[in-house]
């Protein structure tokens, strides 16, 4: 089994490189939509999420309301890593299950965000980090994701630099120009990291 690490900044398109990566037969474990599952209504780490930051982060429905969170969050690091210490433990638990499961030649690729900020990151055969300029991340924020440009300038404030990334990485797959090139240089990655690993 090859268990690989996926990360990037929020912007920086992953999900493209994610894609890819599943086509060619990898099983991506998603920590974002680990990270959703982990605090859906119901769940323990919702109540905790209640608990610490009040009912006011909730929908009526009863579901977390993400954005109102998020402004809760994101202005204040205390908060933000508070939030983190309920949610981070149960994403890792989760993907511990994932792996359980897995077949023994898998190819695992661990979409994890914050991984260059989360101390318990694990270990990895492999790490590739998805890199673009920032403005041209703010530019996708806002036109993909219809965020203010203060509001993604905050969002990558609060995650780590881009040579904190970098100083992870194994592979830097660098998504600022075509698609055509950033899916090459997934296949290519592939055909020279990843399956060497697997025969080895």
């Amino acid at each position: 089994m090859v268990r690989t690490a996926l990360t990037g900044g929020i912007g920086a398109g992953k999900s493209t490189v994610s894609r890819r990566l599943s086509d060619l037969g990898a099983i991506i474990m998603d920590a974002d939509l680990i990270a959703r599952e982990v605090v859906e209504p119901g769940t323990s780490g919702l109540a905790e999420i209640v608990e610490t930051f009040g009912k006011k982060i909730l929908r009526e429905d009863a579901s977390l309301n993400r954005p109102a969170l998020g402004q809760i969050v994101f202005a204040d690091e205390k908060k933000l890593a508070r939030l983190n210490s309920i949610v981070h433990p149960r994403v890792a638990a989760r993907m511990e299950e994932i792996v359980h499961a897995a077949p023994d030649d898998a190819v695992l690729v661990h979409d994890v965000p914050l991984l260059a900020e989360n101390p318990n990151r694990g270990s990895y055969d492999l790490v590739m980090v998805v890199f673009a300029p920032v403005e041209e991340r703010i530019r996708r924020l806002v036109d993909d994701r219809g965020m203010t440009r203060k509001d993604a300038k905050a969002r990558i404030r609060a995650q780590a630099s881009d040579a904190e990334r970098e100083a992870l990485a194994d592979v830097v797959l660098d998504n600022s120009g075509s698609l055509a090139s950033t899916l090459a240089q997934v296949d290519a990655c592939w055909r020279n990291r990843i399956e060497p690993l697997r025969r080895s």
